[in-house]
């Protein structure tokens, strides 16, 4: 932790020309990730050294700055295809074992490239020839079906998580989007993706990413990372995270709920499908916002409630989605505060996003959130996104060709526990 907290007001909060895949980090795309120059600077200025916990951990940003820091973190995601990734950043797999593996693949695909088998089995998922080809069918099939053979586990997930990504770069989704969009039939037409050629390049693109992530390691002390699938809005198993246990936390929670921000459950769907994950259909109906509250909300905290109000008088039942996502929200603040240890921190990456004209004071309600749980304000730190895949565009009002800014800035709200 910096000596003068102070100076963090002059620090670059932007990033605009680091690289923001470096290390493991270069693993799999992901809805909204939190990049890693974020993570680490928080933890310079607030970590004490103690553990970190990250509640929505997504693919594991802060998991990996962890790992390299050399504390202990605990990371929880209710998406399994998260989980997955964050699992296989932070697993320093043995790199002799990893490369014979991955020569092995590269001959096996060789021989696979004159020879694919016309019987195997195909994961049971609705409109799989509407996703993909055939002959990505059988590409991806022979994958699988190499991966299955693997012994390690740790090396399998590393397989798997590069196949997942091969996936999604060979299905026939429409390329920048994060919910499940069909290609034009005129672009479609013209779409031949060379599957084997995906899943060599990003396997060896990642064995990179994990060698240089294995020197950056200290070997003073190898800290424990692990990571969970519990809900912090309904419970943290104490367990897993005893009260007041928690030097810091570092986080990126949804901006809002899935069905008009980041459908994660729409993004992961087919590569869940494909590796047998558990629910991919029912990420986003648990995620925050996911339920449809009876009657409009009142947080008692005017911010919050003059903007659900103008929304309101607008569109009732946006404004009662509105209030799902905050309900949801506040509830799993309360639930984290309870496992920060007293003069331990809570960091807070969010955005606020517009509803029917209306911008929605999340930075704001996330402070609000915390001094009711006992908590005191630090500071807030302003960030423009240059580099975060999320739209900066969208139609809010679903009128074709009517297009509204989204969220181009990120507020970084630290609080403290007293």
């Amino acid at each position: 932790m910096v000596s003068n907290p102070s100076l963090d007001t002059q620090l670059d909060w932007t990033f605009k020309e680091s690289d923001v895949r470096e290390n493991t980090h270069c693993y799999h795309d992901y809805p909204a990730r939190m990049i890693p120059q974020i993570a680490r600077q928080l933890l310079e200025l607030y970590s004490n050294g103690g553990l970190l916990f990250d509640p929505y951990c997504g693919t594991g940003t802060s998991l990996v700055e962890s790992l390299i820091h050399g504390i202990d973190a605990v990371g929880t995601d209710i998406n399994p295809l998260a989980c997955l990734i964050s699992r296989s950043k932070i697993t320093m797999t043995d790199t002799l074992s990893l490369q014979t593996k991955i020569t092995d693949f590269e001959e096996f695909v060789l021989k696979s490239n004159n020879n694919i088998p016309e019987k195997f089995t195909l994961p049971a998922f609705e409109n799989l020839g509407f996703w993909f080809k055939p002959q990505v069918i059988l590409k991806i099939g022979v994958i699988l079906g190499f991966i299955n053979q693997i012994s390690d586990l740790a090396i399998r997930d590393f397989f798997k998580v590069a196949l997942s990504e091969t996936i999604r770069k060979s299905s026939n989704t429409r390329p920048g989007e994060f919910k499940l969009y069909r290609r034009a039939s005129s672009d479609l037409a013209k779409f031949d993706p060379d599957v084997f050629k995906i899943m060599l390049i990003t396997l060896y693109r990642n064995q990179k990413g994990l060698i240089k992530t294995m020197g950056m390691i200290s070997n003073s002390r190898k800290s424990v990372i692990k990571v969970y699938d519990f809900n912090t809005m309904t419970n943290i198993p104490k367990n897993i995270i005893k009260p007041e246990s928690v030097d810091i936390v570092i986080t990126s929670p949804p901006y809002g709920d899935s069905h008009t921000t980041v459908a994660y459950g729409q993004y992961s769907r087919l590569s869940a499908e494909w590796l047998g994950l558990e629910n991919p259909r029912s990420v986003d109906k648990i995620s925050m916002g996911g339920k449809l509250p009876k009657n409009i909300i009142i947080f008692d905290f005017d911010p919050l409630d003059a903007a659900i109000n103008s929304i309101s008088n607008r569109d009732t039942k946006r404004a009662r989605e509105v209030c799902g996502f905050y309900e949801d929200l506040e509830s799993s603040v309360s639930n984290v505060a309870s496992v920060i240890a007293h003069g331990g921190h809570a960091c807070y990456v969010v955005a606020n996003r517009k509803v029917k004209g209306n911008i929605l004071p999340t930075d704001l309600a996330v402070r609000h959130f915390f001094e009711s749980q006992g908590f005191t304000y630090v500071n807030t730190f302003n960030r423009e996104i240059p580099n975060k895949r999320m739209p900066l565009r969208n139609s809010p009002t679903n009128v074709s060709g009517l297009l509204d800014e989204t969220m181009s800035k990120e507020f970084i709200v630290v609080m403290k526990k007293k």
